[in-house]
């Protein structure tokens, strides 16, 4: 397990727990108690845990991890949606991408499409973005061309929110939008954690024909803070072989098309 995977796990035990002692995490990472120690250490120096004797106790803000620390969770289902989502991409059109871990599988499977990489007329995609990250994954690995609305960028997410942004969201028309999210829910709808971001995610969905949610289900039947979208604007959601079926059911029954990859 790498740093940035421990950083994660050891995150998510005192998001559960709270509280966590530095032989307690030893013991469920399988590591040394100087290696806890030392990542204890650091994330205390990002402010991101508040150190005590023996252990550390959670500071409040891990439901809302940055994202450099979330890219170990749920990895392998996150690289299978990302490639069922671009699959449902077509050549030459426009499509919307926010951020996310789900997000940047999804930015990476179509950067290796070689049909989606052509100049030729008509067939070059393009992507709109409001994640330094997605322009970042497309540019260095493809050449489509990518659109980035402006506005303040968020450290945790590399996303951009504010009217800035939402200037260019209205001038655009989008083909199809894919979204990541923070939870949805069939009756409550797509939201996130922060409601900028789910402001500049909303006005993707209105200026899109069709909006596509990609989420591990991790994120099904969950709540968050801001709403993106009511359910009855999601036409499919794309997520993975761990889904509950109940779950399934309950949003093919609210209209939604459901890819589990």
């Amino acid at each position: 397990m790498d740093r940035y995977a421990r950083w994660n796990a050891l995150l998510e035990m005192l998001t559960d727990s709270g509280r966590v002692a530095v032989e307690e995490a030893a013991a469920r990472l399988d590591v040394s108690q100087a290696t806890i120690r030392r990542d204890f250490d650091q994330l205390a120096q990002q402010q991101m845990i508040t150190r005590t004797r023996g252990g550390a106790v959670a500071n409040g803000v891990s439901y809302d991890l940055p994202l450099r620390y979330k890219t170990a969770k749920h990895s392998a289902e996150k690289q299978r949606i990302g490639a069922a989502a671009a699959a449902l991409v077509s050549p030459g059109t426009v499509v919307g991408l926010n951020g996310g871990t789900t997000s940047t599988e999804v930015a990476r499977a179509l950067a290796v499409r070689p049909d989606l990489n052509t100049n030729a007329e008509g067939a070059q995609l393009t992507v709109v973005t409001n994640a330094l990250n997605i322009a970042n994954e497309l540019l260095v690995r493809s050449r489509m061309k990518v659109v980035v609305a402006g506005g303040v960028v968020r450290p945790k997410s590399f996303e951009l929110v504010g009217p800035l942004g939402g200037a260019l969201l209205r001038e655009v028309t989008l083909d199809v939008a894919l979204l990541g999210v923070d939870a949805i829910d069939p009756h409550l709808g797509a939201a996130a954690h922060h409601e900028g971001e789910a402001a500049m995610n909303n006005l993707m969905v209105a200026r899109a024909k069709r909006v596509v949610i990609i989420a591990d289900s991790s994120k099904l039947g969950g709540h968050a803070f801001a709403r993106i979208c009511p359910v009855d604007r999601v036409e499919t959601l794309v997520t993975d072989s761990g889904a509950a079926p109940g779950v399934v059911e309950a949003f093919r029954a609210a209209g939604v098309h459901v890819i589990c990859a």
